[in-house]
């Protein structure tokens, strides 16, 4: 454990006589030595495996997010919520019916940039494509709460991805970027992760279905984040 305490302590106690200057030299020691005599303490992506987070094949606690700061970027399609072009708040708007997902959306400073896509849970790749509405599209394998599910991620940029179809990927490993926006690699779509959950192990890609006794084939991401 990082011994935060004392130097809280420390600081607390001194925190009348220190500087703004010294404040921040303070900060830049405490931050060296616990990268020092932590090495791996950190946040990125790149340690999520480090710490001990990818995970089994069985996740009974929930899903790692396949994006960074995922749950600030639901802002436009929830998991549920019927689109339409009348109502959708996204135009123009080509699709109609109940959002099997959840949309990560992009920010205006990642559309020229590399957004890493992580894999949610452990589990097998079972299918690598292009499909229609997506560009391009990947669907996993894996356990969730002890029964079968399957995890799609749309919008992705095929040559992107590494990995063939049949290998186990490990939750928490890169598998993806983000497609360009408006290209083909996002079939004319904007910039931004679509995110299903399915449940069994039938192929079912669908972003939207037409009445909620099909939706309820499909499960909330947002209540799986840990």
């Amino acid at each position: 454990m990082v011994p935060y305490q004392p130097i809280i302590k420390f600081m607390y106690k001194h925190v009348k006589t220190i500087t703004a200057a010294g404040l921040m030299v303070l900060f830049a020691g405490v931050t060296a030595f616990i990268l020092t005599k932590y090495p791996t303490f950190s946040t990125s992506p790149s340690s999520r495996s480090a710490q001990g987070l990818a995970g089994s094949n069985a996740l009974p606690k929930g899903l790692l997010p396949p994006i960074d700061n995922a749950l600030l970027r639901i802002t436009k399609k929830s998991f549920g919520v019927y689109v339409a072009p009348a109502n959708s708040p996204v135009s123009p708007e080509r699709f109609k019916g109940y959002h099997t997902g959840v949309d990560f959306e992009t920010y205006p400073a990642e559309k020229d940039l590399d957004v890493s896509i992580y894999a949610a849970c452990t589990g097998l790749l079972r299918l690598k494509k292009w499909a229609a509405g997506y560009g391009g599209v990947l669907r996993e394998e894996c356990r969730l709460d002890n029964q079968a599910v399957t995890i799609v991620y749309g919008h992705v940029k095929l040559s992107s991805v590494t990995s063939d179809v049949g290998r186990t990927l490990t939750a928490g490993e890169k598998i993806a970027i983000l497609g360009a926006g408006y290209s083909s690699e996002t079939d004319g779509e904007r910039k931004h992760l679509h995110f299903g959950i399915h449940r069994g192990t039938a192929i079912d890609i669908r972003g939207y279905v037409q009445n909620e006794t099909e939706l309820k084939n499909w499960l909330d991401p947002q209540i799986f984040f840990r």
